[in-house]
């Protein structure tokens, strides 16, 4: 009966009739430990046993006099602290957080097969809706080919792009133009992670199995197309799928090669993908003029909701790059559209970004990992959990559940990352439980979590690297006074107002 079962994908569990741990679990306080149980009753009373320390709690009271409306819940939750901090016997309060460390690894385990189970659910519904079946997005490289690749006729093309790059028939764009009549590629150049998206590291020149094309690396030596790389070439094609997060590089090697093509007089067509999380929200500080680097290309915030097209149209605007572009745009894609909605299938963008809901989390979780904290590179769900050896999961996921953000929950967690920061320690930390991705706001979620580690852990969290891809010093000075969060994020408002101003005029899409 007191066994915990996973009742929602928040990380929420009830026994048969027993309250575990849930939003009406506030009766447990702040210091039992997760496993134990109890219930609530209508007039105010409770009831909470924690059978590792042989402890309960009885809290007898009528709530409802005299006028119906008292409230002891807070009440309740201290009394409940007050009862669990007698509990001084080392032996005891080692049992205890054995018994919660199980309850932990159990949980996880749980929350796997229920949201794989959930998934699958979701998925079959969204077969047999007639809404989805019928959604068709083209992205570019479909509409060119669709129009014969007139935009290229005659044409001698560089070709930058990656593994990213297919047709909605799973097609390469490499193989694509390779086979198009009237079209004659005639170079690639990859951008970071290489032609076919699996390094982590530089990447050399090469040449191109298939094709016999050479590879020129983006990212190596040089960010920027060499002169005599783009001599002879009458264009250049920009096929690469973004994923809406300014410190993620493509778009940097983007303008980069904006920026050449306008020098060498060289048109760019820019094949336009979706942005995987949406063309609608916007968040986040915007990047400080003067800090502007390869993760940081232009002055636009961290959620930007922008095509890779649009972008282009941006940056051409804004940095008056003064590049003869030409975005082919996309047919059936929506600004409200999230990538699952595209029926358009996914590939990884990069080695550590597996799935839309790893994307979804990035542009918070992700301005982490230039800090002393593993963001889960080198486990299987990369950005789905953050830790450390230093940090308290427990006490990280109270703090945060505590501020009841919306569309997201946190379950305390432990991983040993084989990879990055961390590598073969033992990590604590938290695990990420996107509840509601249409209130989820990653960003100001990120900057609730770096404020927590300044107030939690002031000496162990070495904060100044939160400025690297942050790229903005008001901000950082806010995290490192541990201001509260919504007055941090209150505080990109009139910079987000006048980049939406800005952003319209580049826009393409509904």
């Amino acid at each position: 009966m007191t066994r915990p079962r996973l009742v929602t994908e928040a990380g929420w569990t009830r026994g048969l009739g027993w309250d575990i741990s849930t939003s009406f679990s506030t009766n447990r306080g702040d210091l039992f430990p997760l496993g134990s149980f109890g219930h609530t009753g209508f007039t105010g009373t409770s009831i909470w046993i924690d059978p590792a320390t042989g402890m309960f709690v009885v809290f007898l009271s009528n709530r409802v006099h005299p006028d119906g409306k008292g409230d002891v819940a807070s009440l309740r939750g201290k009394v409940a602290s007050i009862a669990a901090g007698t509990v001084t016997d080392r032996a005891v309060a080692d049992k205890a957080r054995r018994e919660q460390s199980q309850y932990y690894e159990n949980l996880n385990r749980d929350l796997a097969r229920f949201t794989a189970s959930r998934n699958q659910t979701l998925s079959v519904a969204s077969l047999v809706s007639p809404d989805a079946a019928d959604v068709r997005v083209l992205t570019g490289i479909d509409v060119l080919d669709r129009d014969g690749f007139k935009q290229l006729a005659r044409k001698k093309i560089g070709l930058v792009t990656n593994h990213t790059a297919k047709n909605r028939d799973g097609r390469q764009t490499i193989d694509v133009l390779n086979k198009a009549a009237g079209v004659e590629l005639v170079a690639l150049f990859s951008p970071e992670h290489g032609i076919r998206g699996s390094a982590d590291e530089k990447v050399s020149d090469s040449k191109d199995e298939q094709t016999g094309l050479p590879i020129y690396s983006l990212y190596g030596e040089t960010r920027r197309p060499k002169p005599e790389q783009l001599k002879g070439l009458d264009a250049l094609v920009f096929d690469i799928q973004d994923i809406g997060t300014r410190f993620y590089t493509y778009i940097s090697t983007l303008g980069y090669v904006m920026e050449e093509a306008a020098k060498a007089g060289l048109p760019v067509f820019v094949l336009d993908r979706p942005n995987p999380i949406g063309g609608i929200a916007v968040e986040g500080p915007i990047a400080d003029a003067d800090k502007l680097s390869f993760t940081a290309y232009h002055t636009i915030p961290v959620r930007h909701g922008m095509t890779i097209g649009e972008l282009a149209q941006l940056f051409n605007q804004e940095r008056k790059l003064d590049c003869d572009l030409r975005v082919i745009k996309m047919e059936g894609w929506q600004r409200a559209m999230w990538f699952d909605a595209t029926n358009l299938t996914w590939v990884n963008p990069s080695p550590n970004m597996r799935s839309l809901t790893e994307a979804t989390l990035y542009p918070g979780v992700g301005l982490l990992e230039t800090t002393n904290v593993s963001v889960g590179r080198g486990t299987d769900t990369p950005f789905e959990v953050i830790g450390a050896p230093w940090m308290v999961g427990p006490e990280l996921a109270a703090d945060l559940n505590r501020r009841r953000l919306p569309g997201v929950r946190f379950v305390p967690v432990r991983f040993k990352p084989s990879a990055s920061v961390f590598k073969d320690e033992e990590c604590e930390g938290i695990n990420f439980i996107i509840t509601d991705r249409a209130t989820f706001r990653p960003v100001a979620t990120g900057i609730e979590i770096a404020v927590a580690l300044r107030r939690l852990y002031p000496e162990q969290w070495k904060v100044d690297g939160y400025g690297r891809l942050l790229v903005n010093a008001a901000t950082l000075e806010r995290v490192k006074r541990a201001d509260g969060p919504e007055e941090i994020v209150r505080s990109w408002t009139e910079q987000l107002t006048q980049f939406r101003r800005i952003r319209a005029r580049a826009l393409l899409y509904e």
